[in-house]
């Protein structure tokens, strides 16, 4: 490993640790935006559009969060890692299905999958008490956004 470039404002111990949540939160959030797009193009049925135009939000907001991650992990002397390969290996979110899958499937794939990225989430949050109260609060409002996505999608299969 090349030595960082970047004066860290954290110790070596906060660091290290801090730039594993980091890099554990950019898989994921990489990963979630694929499914979603996955989800997006393969989408059908009843209410079709309305499940198509909401996963692109979650696209969105999944891409934007992959990005000030990575940023917050070079801030902090850290090297993000969103490899196609990285991800394959490391991501710890539900897989989603091949082919089309029908409104329903798809809503209920993606309330699995958000529950689980926001419980991954708030274990983080946790985990960054201690280490790195900047990184914390990026994940508070990351976490917020994702349960925010999940009530949205929870509310469909009401």
């Amino acid at each position: 490993m090349t030595k960082s470039p970047i004066t860290s404002p954290l110790g070596d111990a906060e660091r290290e640790a801090t730039g594993a949540v980091l890099q554990a939160t950019l898989v994921d959030l990489i990963d979630l935006s694929l499914i979603a797009k996955q989800a997006h193009w393969n989408v059908v049925g009843a209410n079709f559009r309305s499940a198509h135009l909401q996963l692109d939000e979650l696209v969105s907001a999944a891409r934007q969060y992959v990005d000030d991650v990575a940023e917050r992990a070079n801030a902090i002397g850290i090297s993000p890692n969103g490899k196609a390969k990285t991800v394959v290996e490391s991501s710890g979110i539900p897989a989603y299905p091949d082919n089309w899958q029908p409104v329903e499937a798809t809503v209920a794939a993606i309330v699995k999958i958000l529950g689980e990225v926001v419980k991954r989430l708030r274990k983080r949050i946790d985990e960054t008490d201690k280490t790195d109260l900047v990184t914390q609060d990026l994940l508070i409002e990351i976490a917020a956004e994702l349960e925010k996505q999940h009530w949205m999608w929870q509310a469909q299969m009401a």
